[in-house]
């Protein structure tokens, strides 16, 4: 992201992620949520994936 501006970068990183490592290793789950500007989806919420991103603009009807 360097040399993006901050409210319009080039590109939406998102990250879907499963296990419970992530509940025992929360500094790396910090760094992911940091990356992805808080865009991390779990099964459980995978079916808002397209509503919370930049997905939602190729949505058709």
């Amino acid at each position: 992201m360097a040399g993006q501006p901050s409210d319009r970068p080039k590109y939406e990183v998102i990250a879907c992620i499963a296990g419970r490592g992530f509940g025992v290793r929360r500094e790396d789950m910090k760094k992911i949520l940091i990356a992805t500007r808080g865009k991390v989806f779990t099964l459980r919420n995978l079916d808002r994936l397209i509503d919370c991103t930049g997905l939602l603009n190729f949505r058709t009807r």
